[in-house]
């Protein structure tokens, strides 16, 4: 099984928040500050950042999480200029109470694979929670969730999902969302996605009809049937479940 270098770059303080608190053991943590770029002296700042990211290895994946603020962006083209060709870049985007899959492709959008986004929905239920406690709340999340994935993608390969199943769900073009789920709500808009990894983490004695009944659902709402999915067990989950749902669709 082919193995990949994993690079997650934090652009930003809520991107540094969640790039930092990754547990995956393997992956590269890197932590871009707008404030050393706007400093008088900042094409020194420019110049390490374009060096650094110009010599990546073959076929590395590149993930930039940030916020979507005009700063971030700035500091996410000198990024993904430098980045070699060959590197497979993907964005991991915060928009809070925007839902960026309802709008038109933004040109930056072009420099990647697929975009995945946040819009913090899943924080905001309490109308009270303010935007720092939504960030917060996220950034947690987010992280296992990055976790989780490499520790599938590298270490703990779910039955039937692979490097080549990830490929051919993130290739082209897309916008989508990763969740990692402990109970799924699917009166959720998840309908408005066409194709998805999901994986499903499991207790010994968690029922196996369970964990079909979660996909049969999954697969009853996207709107092209297509998904690719494992599940595999996990002694220390007692009989509870945990999914990580990959969704996309074209912009």
């Amino acid at each position: 099984m082919q193995s990949f270098t994993h690079v997650f770059v934090g652009i930003g303080g809520t991107g540094a928040r969640i790039v930092n608190s990754i547990t995956a053991d393997g992956i590269v943590k890197v932590t871009v500050n707008p404030a050393y770029y706007l400093l008088p002296n900042s094409n020194s700042y420019e110049d390490r950042l374009r060096n650094f990211f110009s010599r990546l290895p073959r076929d590395t994946f590149l993930w930039l999480v940030f916020e979507d603020k005009d700063i971030n962006h700035e500091l996410r083209e000198i990024i993904t200029e430098s980045a070699p060709g060959d590197t497979i870049k993907l964005a991991y985007v915060l928009t809070p109470r925007k839902e960026l899959v309802e709008e038109k492709k933004p040109s930056w959008a072009r420099e990647f694979e697929t975009v995945f986004y946040d819009s913090l929905w899943d924080f905001f239920s309490d109308e009270n929670v303010s935007l720092v406690k939504a960030f917060e709340r996220a950034s947690a999340n987010i992280a296992e969730m990055f976790s989780r994935l490499y520790y599938y993608l590298e270490t703990q390969m779910l039955v039937n999902i692979d490097y080549a199943d990830l490929f051919n769900m993130i290739r082209g073009g897309n916008v989508g969302i990763l969740r990692l789920l402990r109970e799924v709500d699917f009166t959720w808009h998840w309908g408005i996605w066409e194709r998805g990894l999901i994986g499903i983490l499991v207790g010994s004695d968690f029922p196996l009809r369970g964990a079909h009944s979660i996909l049969r659902n999954f697969q009853e709402v996207l709107s092209e049937k297509d998904i690719i999915w494992g599940v595999i067990t996990d002694e220390s989950l007692n009989g509870r479940v945990e999914i990580l749902a990959l969704l996309v669709k074209k912009w």
